[in-house]
């Protein structure tokens, strides 16, 4: 199952390449690409999962709400791609979750994948090449390395999101790496 997976997956992503004409322009960005396409799909999974009525469950009171995960997912992803991969300086100011609706937040998420896809297909080399320092741990890493550090951050945000679903007795969405 998974090696047909595997290249539906090649597929889907030259599919998409063929229809936005946007091929990857290095190696690394075209063997990534459908890594974090399959890491998007599956988040939104997740966000769709939930009803909209449990977006503000929160399971203790310093946990995030439902809702908070996903909006913590979709902001940050592109303003980590845009410090970390890009270099831009960039400060936080994220939307306050409990003034939008489940599908805003949807529409959040697909934002910022979105953003950070199209990075992945624009990128060239040499700035992929270039370093940059971790805020939190003042890591000096490759902005390449820094895609990784997107996904990490959001498929940690997303397996939380997953715990809450288990918690309101809702199945998660199979997880298919």
């Amino acid at each position: 199952m998974r090696p047909l997976f595997l290249s539906l997956a090649f597929l889907t992503s030259h599919l998409l390449w063929a229809q936005t004409d946007e091929m990857p322009r290095t190696d690394f960005t075209k063997m990534y690409l459908p890594v974090w396409l399959e890491a998007r799909e599956h988040c939104l999974e997740v966000a769709e999962a939930m009803p909209e009525e449990l977006y503000g469950y929160q399971p203790t009171e310093v946990s995030k709400t439902f809702a908070e995960q996903m909006v913590h997912i979709g902001y940050t992803i592109e303003l980590l791609t845009k410090r970390y991969v890009q270099g831009m300086k960039v400060k936080p100011n994220a939307p306050d979750a409990s003034t939008l609706t489940k599908e805003e937040i949807i529409q959040l998420l697909k934002k910022g994948f979105d953003y950070t896809t199209q990075v992945i297909r624009t990128i060239e080399q040499d700035q992929l090449d270039e370093t940059c320092t971790m805020y939190h741990s003042g890591n000096v890493v490759s902005r390449a390395f820094a895609l990784f550090y997107v996904q990490d951050h959001m498929a940690n945000h997303r397996a939380k999101a997953n715990l809450y679903l288990r918690m309101n007795t809702i199945e998660p969405p199979e997880y298919t790496w």
